[in-house]
């Protein structure tokens, strides 16, 4: 009995729900499938899936074994990948995951020199302004902006970013700038929705919540910035999402001694010491490539 063979067999029935589609994926036929099943159940003397005339669905049992022998499938061929070297060709399939406007300008292109340079992969890129479960989302790479909660994960950290104010410098001749929080409220404010209303400054210990009232609010952070770039008013944004636009001169910072503390920008990855070539060769880059970013420090 080829016991891996077996399990390869399971996977494909539980993931598709179906013998038929299973053997086509395969390349087997459909009773060699059902007694590959057949033999890996009596095996283990319990029933991994329920068939009935129309339907094929896992029992708790198959639940459970499905996801581990996904996992030892995967640590098969991360060692194989391994045993191959580290020149071997990263191949299949990656899941990604950043926050949006910062996945958008710095890890989009990273993707897709990523694939140029490897014709055997594919990659799905979740770009989200909230916290993607890499285990429940099934996402290989995670890059995080803050504080890290205790986590299993491998975390590499790769710069730095800061909450700022900024306004264009024709909005700030016109209207004056502010020398202290106090005066920020006398001014027109731009928020992005997805930040609120409520704008944390200095740090835990001495924090200062200020409840502002925006003449403007955007859903996006490039709403905000472009509102700001054309002199309607100051807005509170990450400095790597202005960075373009300070060294332009379009927009100003101002306020810098009340901000927050620097939060730190970490790559995530749960992969142990076998990592596969396929996350290597993605982690690698990107460390290289945000690190040397000036404006990320």
């Amino acid at each position: 009995m080829d016991k891996l063979h077996l399990m390869k067999v399971f996977i494909a029935v539980a993931e598709a729900l179906s013998f038929a589609a299973a053997a086509r994926n395969l390349s087997m036929s459909p009773p060699a499938v059902t007694r590959a099943i057949t033999t890996l159940e009596n095996h283990l003397k319990t029933k991994l899936l329920i068939r009935t005339t129309r339907h094929v669905r896992l029992s708790e049992a198959g639940l459970r074994y499905l996801e581990d022998v996904k996992r030892i499938c995967q640590t098969i061929v991360e060692a194989d990948e391994v045993a191959m070297g580290v020149n071997a060709e990263p191949r299949g399939h990656l899941t990604i995951t950043a926050p949006a406007l910062f996945g958008k300008m710095y890890v989009l292109p990273g993707m897709i020199d990523y694939l140029q340079r490897n014709p055997a992969m594919s990659v799905s890129a979740l770009l989200l302004d909230r916290v993607v479960s890499m285990l429940d989302e099934g996402v290989d790479v995670a890059i995080r902006i803050g504080e890290l909660a205790d986590s299993s994960m491998n975390a590499i950290r790769v710069g730095q970013v800061r909450r700022v104010l900024c306004a264009s410098p024709n909005y700030l001749e016109q209207h004056g700038t502010p020398k202290n929080l106090t005066e920020l409220s006398t001014h027109t404010l731009i928020t992005a929705s997805n930040i609120g209303n409520l704008w944390k400054f200095g740090d835990q210990s001495s924090a200062t919540r200020l409840q502002i009232q925006p003449r403007l609010s955007v859903t996006t952070h490039d709403a905000a910035i472009d509102a700001a770039i054309h002199g309607l008013g100051i807005t509170r944004v990450l400095s790597y999402q202005i960075a373009a636009s300070l060294d332009s001169g379009s927009l100003s910072t101002l306020l810098d001694d009340y901000q927050p503390p620097s939060m730190p920008i970490h790559i995530l990855h749960s992969e142990g010491r076998h990592t596969s070539a396929k996350v290597r060769a993605f982690v690698d880059m990107m460390v290289r490539q945000l690190r040397e970013n000036p404006a990320l420090h």
